[in-house]
C-alpha cells in the first residue's frame, strides 16, 4: 500500500513538473488547491490507464517493438498520456495535452521525473 501511494505521488509530481516544463501540457485552474487535486486525480487516471491498457497495446505492437528495437515505447507512452488527457476531459478535469508532439515530450518528461522520484523515495 505504501509503495502504491509513493508511486501515485511520484506520478503526480511528475505530471505537475511536466505541465511547468512542456508547453502544450496544461493544467488550468483558479487556485493552487484545485490544481493539486486535479494533478492527483490525473495521476490516478494515468496509473489506471498504464495498468489496464498499456500492456494490451504493447502486446499487439510486439512486432513494432522488435522492428524498432523498443523505440515504439516512446510513442506508446505518448499515446497513454494523450488518452489520459481525453479521459480527463470527459471527467471535466482541467488537464489537457494539445497534440501528439506535446504528448511525446510530456511522456518523456513524466517518465524521467517519475523514475527519478521513485528511485529516491521508494525505499523498502
Amino acid at each position: 500500500m505504501k509503495s502504491l501511494l509513493v508511486k501515485l505521488l511520484a506520478n503526480a509530481a511528475a505530471i505537475w513538473i511536466t505541465t511547468l516544463v512542456v508547453s502544450g501540457v496544461n493544467i488550468t485552474g483558479d487556485s493552487w488547491g484545485n490544481k493539486a487535486g486535479t494533478v492527483l486525480i490525473v495521476a490516478a487516471i494515468f496509473g489506471v490507464i498504464n495498468v489496464l491498457i498499456k500492456p494490451l497495446v504493447k502486446l499487439f505492437s510486439l512486432p513494432l517493438f522488435i522492428l524498432t528495437l523498443g523505440l515504439i515505447t516512446f510513442v506508446i507512452n505518448a499515446l497513454m498520456l494523450w488518452l489520459t488527457s481525453w479521459v480527463s476531459g470527459k471527467l471535466d478535469l482541467s488537464f489537457h495535452v494539445d497534440g501528439f508532439w506535446p504528448a511525446l515530450l510530456g511522456a518523456l518528461c513524466v517518465s524521467l521525473v517519475s523514475w527519478a522520484l521513485n528511485l529516491i523515495f521508494d525505499r523498502d
